[in-house]
């Protein structure tokens, strides 16, 4: 069976290392983005109806300051999101189905008018019929060449695990920059847009969350590379 090549970084990497494993897939990290928290000016929370989560790392690096929102519902988007807000002692926490364009639709259903959304540096908010405050708590950025283990695991027919938009695209650009095309390259990714681009053969996981990309991945993993 071929391996699964994980390109997110810590703590993610291990999270999705471990399920992999738990499945019987043989997983290789290889991060192509290092994360950090970013300083941040929280505003009061009396401002906003509602707390927007589009990523796990934001509730993980927002630090001391997201205790001033613990009252207002936390609308994420996908499961992982949805549990790191909850064991940060967020006790109403709304899950949206699969991106920011679906968590937007269901707090206009649920009428919120004036969302704060906790983001990394490169996240948009999308449009949205209300104003989104944002406020950016990290920064995700990018290696400077493909990782070593990448590239072998790539030799050994790998597929890899893309689970943004933003990750498949920098890991395209990582492929061209090492003399690799992405057209030899099989991906499981965790969205259509993180699968945009050219690829050798592209599974879409079925929900944005990691049961569901593996499921993906291992629809592809049984196969010949």
């Amino acid at each position: 069976m071929r391996p699964v090549l994980v390109l997110r970084p810590e703590p993610g990497a291990s999270a999705t290392f471990a399920r992999a494993t738990a499945a019987g897939l043989q997983a290789i990290p290889a991060p192509i983005f290092t994360l950090k928290s970013v300083a941040w000016d929280a505003p009061a929370p009396r401002e906003h109806d509602a707390l927007m989560l589009t990523s796990a790392n934001a509730v993980r690096h927002a630090g001391a300051a997201l205790d001033l929102y613990r009252a207002l519902p936390a609308y994420a988007v996908g499961e992982a999101t949805a549990v790191a807000a909850s064991a940060a002692g967020f006790a109403d926490v709304r899950v949206g189905a699969s991106d920011a364009a679906a968590l937007i639709g269901l707090m206009a259903r649920d009428g919120v008018a004036r969302p704060l959304h906790l983001a990394g540096r490169d996240r948009k908010s999308g449009a949205a019929p209300f104003p989104i405050a944002r406020r950016i708590v990290y920064a995700a950025d990018p290696v400077a060449a493909l990782p070593g283990a990448a590239r072998a695991a790539l030799g050994r027919g790998a597929v890899t695990l893309v689970h943004s938009p933003r990750a498949g695209r920098l890991f395209a650009s990582l492929l061209a920059a090492a003399e690799l095309s992405p057209l030899t390259v099989s991906i499981a990714a965790i969205s259509a847009d993180a699968a945009s681009g050219s690829w050798k053969e592209a599974a879409i996981a079925a929900t944005p969350d990691d049961a569901a990309l593996l499921a993906a991945a291992l629809s592809l993993c049984d196969k010949a590379p």
